[in-house]
Order: C-alpha cells, then structure tokens, then sequence
C-alpha cells in the first residue's frame, strides 16, 4: 500500500532514504492518516457528451453531487455537440441554478463533430486542469453509491490497470451487457451467426461476454461509464475523431491493450443506464430503428484500421454469410428478428466490397 500511495502522490516529491545507505537505523513511518490522504488524493476529470438530452444530463450531474466523498476532487466537463434544441442554454442555467459552477464547465462545441470529438474536447481541458483520472460518462447515466470509489479503488489496484469499466443496470437493477470481446472477422461469422456449438466451441468470437459478479480482465467495456488514467491518454492519444459514432470506445481500447495497458470491468461500480437515449440505437432488447450511415462507416474504419483492407473485406462476406443464415433460421422456425429494418441493403450498400476502396 505504500508504495501505491507513493505512485498517487501527484505532483508532490517525497525525499525517501537511499536503500543504499547501509547506516540508515530507522525507516519513518507517516503518521495516521497520510497514507490514506495519498491514496485518495485523486482529481477526478468527467467527460459528458450531450445531444438533445439535457434533462438527462441533470440528473447524472445530481448523482455526480452525491458522491460525497469526492467534493472538491471532481471536475466536470459537459460537451453540446450542437444541439440545436437549447441544451447549452438548459444546462447551463441547472448549473447555475444547483451553484456547481465551481465543478461543472458547460462548453458549446461549435458544432457536431460526433462522439469522440465530443470527448477531446473535454479531455484537454480536464488535462489541463491537472486531473489524474479521467471518466467518461454517458448523459443518459445516473451513478448508485460507491461507483465512483469502486472505479478508483479498481485502477489503484495495479499500475498495469489503464481503463475500469462499471456494471451497466437497468433502472430496475437487471444488468446490461458491459464487458465486451474485440470485434474480428471471426466474430462476424460466429457472433452474427448466433449458432449455439460455434459459441461454444469458440466464445471470444462471441463479441458480449458472459456478465460476471467478480472483477475480471477484458478487451472493452461500454463507454457509457469508463474511467482511465490520465497517463493513458498520454501515451495513447486522444480518441480517433475519424468515428462519428460508434466503435470509437471499442478502436481506443484496442490502441490501450496495444501499449500494455489491461481492461477491467468493475461491477462495483453501478450506474444506472438508459440505453439509446440519445439515437435508440443501442437497446437490443427493442425492435431496432434502420440503421443510419454513420454506424456502417464506423464499422469499416475499425475493421479497415485494425485488420487492413482484405481482412475487412473477409468479416464483410462472413457477415454476410452469417446473417443470412441466421435470416433462413428465424423463417422456418418462424421466429421474429429484432434487427433494424433493410439491414442485409444498407449493409451491402456500406461494405468494403461495393465502395471498392479503402478509408483514409
């Protein structure tokens, strides 16, 4: 524990003997209290991306307030990709009318130039600002007691840690899918695929992982609550502001596993999620919108970026291959589907085989 302690420190020196000394007689020991002043002297940057969801963002700023036990040691920063709704002006008043303003920075964007640049934009300030840890949080969060403490204690654990992830739960406390295996060509075929021994036989293809009740390692977890070192956006770099939206949590936790960083997923850490509030996208368990553009172009970059061209092109014709049978499957066994409408279209219309190219 000391020597967690001495790593968290920030940016005070602490002067200790040389090893080397052989006349040392005693080793000081700090006084009560002071290693658990070290251990919780975190300045803890949050970065909040809104779009039209501004009563949303009120509430997670409330469950922000109650955690009691960091006041004064949080710092957030709430980004309004343009929204065009009065969402700036909205969170800005509720900041205003709850005196957070010595916490929470509302900024206009300028603009809506997706997800990631959202979140650079927070990221640079709350760097600037000093902040050791830095926590991604969806508008549409509400944190449960401990969550914060439960993310901290996680990456306090291991210098190897770079990012902790939180149970994701519905508001009834059911959990959501929050920890997650890489997308490969693999996955294309046997995740879409959905055929139980291919599961079984290979389940890292199997992009959901089972939800677990203990601490575990995994490739990457949902970006709704996601807490990092500060470190790791040193040495990694700001998200990939090439993605509008989606993949961009799944493309910046390949690049952290890359530079020797682990991922955990937390589920100490509860925070109440209202899945897709923003697009509708996201909730599986619900008949699904037509997928928009963006998401087909994210999910070239990731794959064109991470696999090359041809690998792309390989997950394109699994997938293909994968839903169709799956498609097959749910007819004859009359069973109804809950994938966006024109799937198998919009998907060939967006593959790497009809734009015959590769992404810049």
């Amino acid at each position: 524990m000391l020597h967690t302690a001495y790593m968290l420190a920030g940016p005070c020196t602490l002067s200790l003997p040389s090893w080397r000394n052989r006349r040392m007689q005693a080793i000081v020991v700090p006084a009560p209290g002071i290693l658990e002043r070290l251990y919780m002297d975190h300045q803890i940057g949050i970065s909040i991306v809104n779009y039209k969801t501004p009563h949303l963002v009120g509430e997670c700023l409330l469950s922000l307030a109650a955690e009691h036990e960091y006041r004064g040691r949080l710092k957030v920063v709430v980004v309004d990709n343009a929204s065009g709704d009065g969402s700036y002006e909205k969170i800005s008043a509720f900041v205003q009318e709850q005196q957070f303003s010595d916490w929470v920075e509302v900024v206009d964007a300028g603009k809506n130039g997706g997800y990631s640049f959202g979140n650079n934009i927070a990221f640079r300030r709350l760097l600037e600002a000093g902040c050791d840890l830095i926590w991604l949080l969806n508008p549409d969060t509400r944190l449960l007691p401990g969550a914060t403490r439960a993310l901290v204690d996680c990456l306090d654990s291991d210098a190897q840690i770079g990012i902790a992830g939180s149970r994701l739960e519905d508001q009834d406390g059911t959990p959501q899918v929050s920890a997650f295996n890489f997308p490969s060509p693999m996955t294309e075929l046997i995740n879409t695929a959905k055929i139980g021994v291919f599961q079984r036989l290979v389940p890292s293809a199997v992009i959901p992982r089972p939800i677990s009740p203990g601490r575990e390692t995994v490739d990457w977890v949902a970006g709704a609550s996601m807490m990092m070192k500060a470190d790791v956006l040193r040495r990694v770099g700001m998200m990939d502001e090439a993605y509008f939206l989606y993949f961009e949590e799944v493309d910046f936790c390949r690049a952290v596993t890359r530079a020797g960083y682990r991922i955990i997923y937390e589920p100490a850490s509860r925070v109440i999620h209202h899945v897709g509030a923003a697009t509708g996208i996201s909730d599986t368990r619900k008949q699904a919108p037509r997928r928009p553009t963006y998401w087909f172009e994210s999910r070239q970059r990731y794959f064109q970026k991470n696999f090359g061209f041809l690998a792309t092109l390989l997950a394109d014709i699994f997938w293909l291959l994968a839903y169709s049978s799956l498609r097959l499957r749910a007819r004859i066994q009359n069973k109804h589907l809950l994938d966006p409408p024109h799937f198998i279209k919009d998907f060939i219309r967006n593959s790497s085989f009809a734009r015959g190219r590769c992404l810049k």
